[in-house]
C-alpha cells in the first residue's frame, strides 16, 4: 500500500433533526394538547490520533466523511435520536487545517481526541411553544445544519530519533537490526521511498529517505521527508565509511538541515559510521577525527555483526534516555 502523508478530505458535521407538529390523541378529543417531540442533536466530528502511520491511506480513495444526522422529533413527546458522532483515525504527529476557518489542529499525544466540527442543533416540537396564552401551537422549527469545511492532512513523523544520510548511508539495514521493522534494503539510491517505523525498546526510530545536496531546495526527495525529522526528538546521522570523504559527506547533510530549518540544525546528534571493518581501527579512527571536528559524539556499527549492533544499540538507548531527562 502506498505511503500517504497529505490529504485534502470534506468532513460534515450531522444535521439536528427537524421539530415536529403533534397532538394527543384523547377521547373526545382530537387536539388534547400539543406533543410533537423536538429534534436529534447532529453528530460531532472528532480526530482521533493513533500510532499508525499507514492509516492515510485508507482515505485515499474515500475525501467525503459525514457525521449522522439527527432524529427528527416524534409523536407523545418524544425527543428524536442524537445523530452518532463521528471519529477519523490519524496518525499521531498529523497537522489538520480547517481550510475554512484556518484553524490547526496539532495531534501529537497517542489516543487523544479532538472534535473539530460541531453538529447542528435539534429543531423544537410544538409542545415546547405551549404556553398559558397558546394552548394549541402549531409552531416547530427545523434542526440546524452541521458544520462542514474541507480539511488539509499532513503527516509530520512524531519519533524519539531520525535516522538520517546520504543514500546508502545502511539507515534501512540498521533499523531492522535494532528493531522489528521491515524497511526495504537495496544497493541503489532512494531505496526507502516513504519512512519506517521501529520499536527499540520502547524508543520510536525513524528511517528518513536518503537526502542528497539541494534537497532542501526540492532536489530529490526534498521537502517531502526534511519535514519528517521536524518532529524527531534527535538525528542519529549515518555516515558510511565507503564514502572517500566522510568529512564532506557529513557536512553535505548539515548544510541542508540548515538551510531547511534552524530547529532541524539545533536537534540533538549522534553520528554513527556504518559499513565498517571494526579491524581496520586505523581507518576508523581517521574517520573518527573528521568528524570530530564538527561533532564528537560519534558511535560505530559493522551492520552485519551482531555484537556491534547489540553494542550500539546499548549505547543508543543510554542516549535517549539521558536526551528523555
Amino acid at each position: 500500500m502506498a505511503f500517504i502523508d497529505e490529504l485534502k478530505i470534506h468532513i460534515r458535521a450531522g444535521n439536528g433533526g427537524d421539530g415536529v407538529v403533534r397532538w394527543r390523541h384523547e377521547k373526545g378529543k382530537d387536539k388534547a394538547g400539543p406533543s410533537g417531540g423536538n429534534g436529534g442533536k447532529g453528530g460531532d466530528v472528532y480526530l482521533h490520533a493513533i500510532r499508525d502511520i499507514a492509516v492515510l491511506a485508507r482515505y485515499k480513495n474515500e475525501k467525503e466523511f459525514a457525521a449522522e444526522n439527527g432524529e427528527s422529533g416524534m409523536k407523545k413527546s418524544m425527543h428524536g435520536r442524537n445523530g452518532k458522532d463521528l471519529v477519523i483515525d490519524l496518525p499521531i504527529g498529523s497537522v489538520v487545517t480547517n481550510l475554512e476557518t484556518r484553524e490547526t489542529f496539532n495531534l501529537v499525544e497517542d489516543e487523544k481526541e479532538i472534535k473539530v466540527l460541531n453538529g447542528g442543533k435539534g429543531g423544537l416540537g410544538n409542545e415546547y411553544f405551549k404556553s398559558a396564552t397558546n394552548v394549541k401551537p402549531e409552531n416547530q422549527t427545523d434542526g440546524k445544519r452541521g458544520e462542514e469545511a474541507d480539511f488539509h492532512i499532513e503527516l509530520q513523523l512524531v519519533a524519539d530519533a531520525g535516522l538520517i544520510g546520504l543514500p546508502n548511508a545502511g539507515k534501512s539495514s540498521l533499523l531492522n537490526a535494532l528493531t522489528n521493522a521491515k524497511s526495504k534494503i537495496g544497493a541503489y539510491q532512494f531505496t526507502t521511498l516513504e519512512p519506517y517505523l521501529g520499536d527499540m525498546h520502547g524508543y520510536i526510530l525513524a528511517d528518513i529517505p536518503g537526502l542528497i545536496e539541494g534537497a532542501s531546495e526540492g532536489r530529490g526527495l526534498g521537502h517531502k521527508f526534511l519535514r519528517h525529522i521536524k518532529r524527531t526528538k534527535m538525528l542519529f546521522h549515518l555516515i558510511s565509511l565507503e564514502n572517500e570523504d566522510v568529512a564532506k559527506a557529513y557536512k553535505v547533510i548539515r548544510a541542508e538541515l540548515a538551510a531547511y530549518s534552524d530547529d532541524l540544525a539545533e536537534k540533538k546528534e549522534v553520528v554513527i559510521l556504518t559499513k565498517t571493518d571494526e579491524t581496520d581501527t586505523k581507518k576508523i579512527e581517521k574517520a573518527k577525527k573528521k568528524i570530530e571536528k564538527f561533532n564528537k559524539n560519534i558511535l560505530t556499527v559493522s551492520i552485519l555483526d551482531d555484537a556491534s549492533v547489540k553494542k550500539l544499540k546499548d549505547n543508543l538507548i543510554k542516549v535517549l534516555r539521558k536526551a528523555a531527562k
